[in-house]
């Protein structure tokens, strides 16, 4: 595991809102899934959303899905896999989908910050008090443009740059949950 804080000694504002990735961060990876039955957890994923609920933390997803772009998936799909991932692992303060494709060139596809933007607006938390918690280099570099905290949590599919690049780094989503909450005082 990483410093926060780069070791500059710099401390962190109070979290106020956790961002976190779909696809690979809290759900098993399906490339282009437009099907429910599809959706599997993350291991431990539950547990671990459930320890920032307790702590009164809103939660919110913030996911590229480049295949409605791409015509691989509908909007609707989208919303059905969504509804499928709050199933399992409960409620959201809401989820927030770039469906643009790569060269599209808009400024919501991570790692541009215009979703980690539009989720802390809408969640009014300022950026600076947000964690974004994904499993690629993408959601690192949002966070960082936006100002917001980064943790990576690694998947056989991030590249060894960008856990080097990532400035905290954990094991699994339970190790992020660790990481964010050591500071934040309970109930």
């Amino acid at each position: 595991m990483q410093p926060c804080d780069g070791g500059s000694g710099a401390s962190l504002p109070p979290l106020g809102a956790v961002l976190v990735d779909r696809d690979g961060t809290l759900v098993v990876d399906v490339p282009y899934n437009g099907d429910p039955a599809r959706v599997q957890a993350m291991p431990g994923a539950r547990s671990a959303l459930d320890r920032l609920r307790r702590r009164g933390l809103p939660l919110a997803v913030v996911s590229n899905q480049s295949g409605i772009a791409r015509g691989q998936l509908t909007p609707a799909q989208v919303k059905a896999v969504n509804a499928r991932v709050e199933e399992l692992l409960g409620p959201f303060e809401g989820f927030w989908i770039c469906p643009h494709g790569p060269d599209d060139g808009c400024a919501c596809r991570k790692p541009r910050p215009g979703l980690v933007q539009a989720a802390a607006a809408a969640l009014g938390v300022d950026t600076a008090a947000c964690a974004v918690v994904g499993d690629i280099g993408a959601d690192v570099e949002a966070a960082l443009a936006a100002g917001a905290r980064p943790v990576l949590v690694p998947t056989p599919v991030t590249r060894p740059a960008e856990v080097a690049a990532a400035p905290e780094v954990a094991a699994d989503l339970g190790a992020a949950v660790d990481l964010l909450l050591s500071g934040v005082p309970s109930g």
